[in-house]
């Protein structure tokens, strides 16, 4: 169960059409457990949105350099791709409650060490100090604990209530209600960043928001949630399960797969160090209405244009694919992954030119449910988390290493580094469009 991504098999997209407030209405009748647990899920996501975009210009004024904030973001990556097994691991022995609970409090906590990081920084035990950069990197090992639950039950869940033909509209479904929070937490960050004086100050009282969410969606799954009925599943069987699977995947998930890595190595190179350019090289606020917003702050609201148009378009985009197949529109999304970085390097430093270049940005958002139908589309009836969890865990190892690569090329050229990672992606892109094919019902 994920980010309220559970479906019923009486809630299918009708064939005719799609309703936009489906998803809310979808939400709303959850049974009680799954409900907390959408909430809760939101709540974190909202913690994580706030913060993780921000990091990275957190380090920078802590005085850390690109290629270590590039370090950190591959430690990120590593989390990402390495967490949900030992997480599965500690929810099968010690059940579902008390995992969730035990994520919940680490990812808390997390927050809490990346507010503390000046103090924390500064104090030295038998003369050793502990540097800003191991700091933070503990705080990334802790807030990341509580995504390592689940990740993989949207894709079998909505499988299994959804018509082949309509698979892209149910991803849509669910990818609208939970890209609330990636629109809600980087308003809720430049409200605050809006409200002090610096960004040091503003970051630090956005941590304590997090905390704050952390602490309450923790508290009430522990207590509201009925994990009796629960099953989580078999543990990691290893790298040779893995490799079996990996061996087993469907014809037409090859090209995607390799498409797909070049694509998320390429935004992996950059993605961490947007926050840095608009804020730091572009150095761009925003005044107009009335409004006046440092840079740190309008880089929240660029944030947020990119993800109401995400919001917008995938439902339309998924209609769309219906039309035209699945594999045009997944080809869009990568497309818009691929240029972005070099549009962005040779942007005016105009605040209008910005926002249409990150509403254009939002446009590789539309891609994702027709992306995800893809995936899960050619498994076997039964094997629709397993497909989904060997395509993840494989290109999320092979990224790994982007951001390092990243910030090594940052800290020599900003413009390179963006167009590097767009030449990356658009040979990803290339390799698909040449060697992908289209899932049949799509045909």
């Amino acid at each position: 169960m994920a980010d309220g991504d559970a479906t019923s098999t009486d809630d299918r997209p009708a064939a005719g059409g799609l309703d936009v407030l489906d998803p809310f209405r979808q939400f709303l009748s959850l049974r009680r457990d799954v409900l907390v647990l959408s909430v809760a899920m939101l709540a974190f996501s909202l913690a994580f949105q706030m913060t993780s975009r921000y990091v990275p210009e957190y380090m920078r004024v802590l005085g850390i350099s690109p290629v270590l904030i590039g370090v950190y973001l591959s430690v990120g990556n590593l989390v990402s791709a390495v967490y949900p097994y030992p997480g599965g691991w500690v929810s099968d022995r010690v059940g579902s409650r008390t995992a969730l609970t035990a994520f919940g409090v680490l990812s808390t906590l997390g927050f809490l060490v990346w507010y503390a990081v000046e103090s924390v920084s500064a104090w030295t035990p038998l003369g050793l100090a502990l540097p800003a950069f191991a700091v933070m990197t503990v705080g990334l090992l802790f807030t990341q604990a509580w995504k390592s639950f689940g990740l993989g039950a949207t894709f079998a869940v909505v499988k299994q209530a959804t018509e082949p033909e309509h698979l892209a509209a149910g991803f849509a479904s669910t990818e609208t209600f939970r890209r609330i929070g990636f629109l809600v937490g980087p308003l809720l960050a430049t409200a605050l960043l809006a409200a002090t004086t610096g960004f040091v100050e503003g970051f630090q009282r956005i941590l304590l928001v997090a905390v704050a969410f952390g602490a309450v969606a923790t508290v009430a799954q522990h207590y509201l949630y009925d994990a009796s009925e629960d099953t989580v599943g078999d543990s990691f069987a290893g790298v040779s399960q893995v490799l079996a699977d990996l061996r087993g995947l469907p014809d037409l998930l090859r090209p995607l797969l390799v498409g797909d890595t070049f694509v998320r190595f390429a935004n992996g190179m950059v993605y961490g160090f947007f926050v840095l350019f608009v804020t730091d090289e572009l150095g761009v606020g925003f005044r107009a209405f009335g409004v006046a917003l440092r840079p740190d702050a309008f880089f929240g609201v660029l944030l947020a244009v990119e993800m109401v148009v995400a919001l917008a378009s995938m439902i339309p985009v998924a209609t769309l694919a219906e039309r035209v197949g699945l594999k045009p529109v997944v080809a869009l999304g990568f497309v818009v992954y691929a240029v972005f970085p070099t549009l962005l390097a040779f942007s005016p430093a105009d605040q209008w030119a910005l926002v249409a270049l990150f509403a254009f940005s939002g446009l590789r958002f539309a891609g994702l449910p027709a992306h995800k139908a893809l995936i899960v589309g050619p498994a076997e009836a039964d094997a629709g988390g397993r497909v989904t969890g060997t395509y993840y865990f494989v290109r999320n190892v092979v990224v790994i290493p982007s951001a390092v690569l990243g910030g090594v090329l940052y800290e020599v050229s900003p413009a390179l580094a963006f167009q590097v990672a767009s030449v990356v992606g658009l040979v990803g892109t290339g390799y698909f469009l040449l060697r992908g094919g289209e899932f049949e019902p799509y045909a």
